[in-house]
């Protein structure tokens, strides 16, 4: 073969390798996204079937739905990016007590998963084309009525960390970003910038047509060298008292929008006091959302709770625990309280006084529906959902991260 071929051939070689390697590292994060029990499944990039076309995002108007009880699945945006496994799905909940899927729209890598209008998106580049065309998803699923449901993470969020490090939580012993175990960049909740951005997103996921807004790691980090955390605005508050008035700004600026909202929460805040160190407390979260959602997972209880040497094998007893102490925590409370005054003599006087606090969200939990600590066969999956109804659960959304659902609930 002629040299000068060959030297044009390897070349070409040479050329093709290093395209495919400079998207191998830049593209790496999307292809092994992790969740927070698992891996994504895996996705053709060339898979014609994923639906819609780039950059096409439509504002849709519309009337917030009527109320009704939610028994979802989560997805995945690489899932709902495929309009064949979007198909499987809507296939799949026919003729079951499925009636909502959960999308994420923002993930743990704090990635947007579709072409987003909001300014400040724009301008950083947080977002990608995942889902190409996300308010043909969304209609798809309307059409075979189906609620949809938005799932976006707040405050763990890596991507806006590197875009916005002054905005993220300071490690303060380097003066950079803090990270946490997993070596994820975590935004300051103390910021009512991250406040703002969160909502922005949250109005246009709303805008393409979600019937509720589901928000993630609304918390403070568990997990990491916690010592070097760094806030820049507590201004003496506790991280229970920033957390609540987060979730009522929340409420304050999404209470208009024609959409539900609800709040994930770690499963022991439906039975805990205290706000283990996160922030969290199913009261605060109770009195600004529509839905609270605690992720009562039986294996992420620990060895020896409720005398169980394995929680994970024991379902029924772990749910039927968590949500009684759940529905406990938001019934009304009515409590005495005396404030002094001053009679018509001018004589010091003491008033009492009875306030009630009604909170305005039900609880709706994330159940077990992946293998961890024991099997988790249908039986298992049925056993939870009878323990949160009979505790007083409004619905329940089912979670497993690779998105393998096996077994559907049969209609009650």
């Amino acid at each position: 073969m002629n040299r000068k071929i060959l030297i044009i051939l390897n070349f070409l070689l040479l050329a093709i390798i290093f395209v495919f390697g400079y998207y191998f590292v830049t593209e790496r994060q999307r292809i092994f996204a992790q969740s927070n029990f698992g891996i994504y499944p895996s996705v053709n990039l060339l898979d014609s079937s994923v639906a819609g076309t780039e950059g096409s995002v439509l504002e849709i108007k519309r009337e917030k739905p009527a109320e009704k009880e939610i028994r979802g699945l989560y997805l995945t945006s690489y899932s709902a990016a495929s309009s064949r496994k979007i198909d499987e799905i809507i296939e799949f909940m026919k003729g079951t007590d499925l009636n909502a899927v959960v999308i994420d729209i923002k993930d743990y890598s704090g990635q947007l998963s579709y072409d987003s209008n909001v300014k400040l998106v724009e301008e950083l580049g947080t977002d990608r084309t995942t889902i190409k065309d996300l308010p043909a998803v969304v209609k798809k699923l309307h059409d075979n009525d189906i609620y949809a449901i938005a799932r976006q993470t707040v405050f763990q969020d890596p991507e806006l960390s590197e875009k916005k490090p002054e905005w993220a939580v300071k490690n303060s012993a380097t003066g950079g970003v803090w990270r946490d175990n997993k070596g994820l960049g975590w935004m300051d909740a103390s910021r009512q910038e991250v406040w703002e951005y969160n909502v922005a997103i949250a109005k246009e996921a709303i805008s393409l047509g979600f019937d509720e807004i589901n928000f993630d790691y609304i918390r403070f980090p568990s997990d990491g060298k916690m010592s070097l955390m760094q806030f820049a605005e507590m201004n003496g508050r506790s991280k229970a008292e920033v957390m609540a008035e987060f979730f009522k700004y929340l409420y304050e600026n999404l209470k208009d929008e024609p959409a539900y909202i609800s709040g994930d929460l770690f499963g022991f805040t439906t039975e805990r006091s205290d706000d283990m160190n996160i922030g969290q407390q199913i009261e605060d979260a109770a009195l600004y959302f529509d839905y609270v959602c605690p992720m009562v997972y039986p294996s992420h209880y620990p060895s020896g709770y409720l005398n169980l040497k394995n929680p994970a094998a024991n379902p029924y007893e772990v749910i039927t625990q968590a949500m009684k102490k759940g529905t406990e925590s938001i019934q009304p409370v009515t409590k005495e309280i005396i404030e002094k005054s001053m009679d018509e003599n001018g004589q010091a006087i003491e008033i009492k006084k009875e306030i009630t606090t009604t909170y305005r969200a039900k609880i709706r939990p994330w159940l077990q529906a992946f293998n961890m600590g024991a099997v988790y066969t249908p039986a298992m999956i049925d056993a939870q959902i009878k323990a949160s109804n009979e505790q007083g659960g409004y619905g329940y959304l089912l979670w497993n991260a690779r998105n393998v659902y096996n077994y559907a609930p049969s209609v009650q």
